[in-house]
């Protein structure tokens, strides 16, 4: 059980997530880089057939692969969005972003959001593993204390994959965010230090091979391999 009053005199400030580069089995995980990774971001997360990718996300939808790109730039220069190319390692096309976000390195706390999977990622152990690998390099290598989600409180989809990856449902902002023209309730969810272990050791054998058979169909669920329901 973590401890309500924990005894952090002696805390300092984590460093910022720095991830150059993360690879597991099915993905690559790399600062989003614009000279590298405009034109294959673009095909998979830009144009007409992807516009509803972008539905519940403030920016977007993106038409010209300058302004995607641009876009990512802009925010990465800022230096509070640290944005992040997912890969496949299959055929080295980039299939998906995700950025740390609300950087509080005092508190050892960072958001993952603006998640957008091109069609070919959704649903796919290699989206699974690139939130972990995520999620690793914030508690693993660099001893953050809290990990965010945040989203769009109609966004069904997005609330079902926090809980999914292991955020616990933390309550609704109401009337928090004017997105897109219209207004937003913003659910919250979060991982801890104290849930890491667990949800780190449902992450390794859920993505574990004997997991899967033949058909690539999942034996148990990632809430299961975590000791839940599911």
């Amino acid at each position: 059980m973590q401890d309500e009053n924990p005894d952090l005199s002696a805390w300092t400030p984590r460093p910022a997530p720095n991830l150059d580069a993360a690879e597991g089995r099915f993905v690559r995980v790399e600062s989003f880089d614009p000279q590298r990774h405009e034109a294959a971001l673009f095909a998979g997360l830009g144009g007409e057939s992807a516009a509803a990718l972008w539905r519940f996300i403030p920016i977007g939808p993106f038409y010209e692969a300058s302004a995607l790109s641009g876009t990512l730039a802009s925010f990465k220069e800022s230096g509070n969005w640290r944005p992040m190319t997912i890969s496949s390692k299959e055929d080295d096309a980039a299939v998906g972003t995700a950025s740390f976000m609300r950087l509080r390195p005092e508190h050892g706390s960072a958001e993952i959001g603006a998640v957008v999977l091109s069609h070919a990622l959704q649903a796919t152990r290699a989206a699974t593993e690139a939130m972990y690998l995520m999620a690793a390099h914030l508690f693993d290598d660099l001893g953050y204390r809290r990990y965010e989600w945040k989203c769009n409180n109609a966004n069904d989809a997005s609330k079902r994959a926090a809980v999914r990856l292991g955020f616990q449902f933390e309550g609704v902002f109401r009337n928090d965010m004017i997105v897109k023209g219209g207004s937003r309730d913003t659910a919250w969810f979060s991982m801890t230090d104290a849930d890491w272990p667990r949800v780190r050791a449902g992450f390794d054998a859920w993505l574990a091979p004997d997991n899967f058979d033949d058909a690539g169909r999942q034996r148990r669920s990632l809430a299961s391999c975590r000791g839940g329901v599911g």
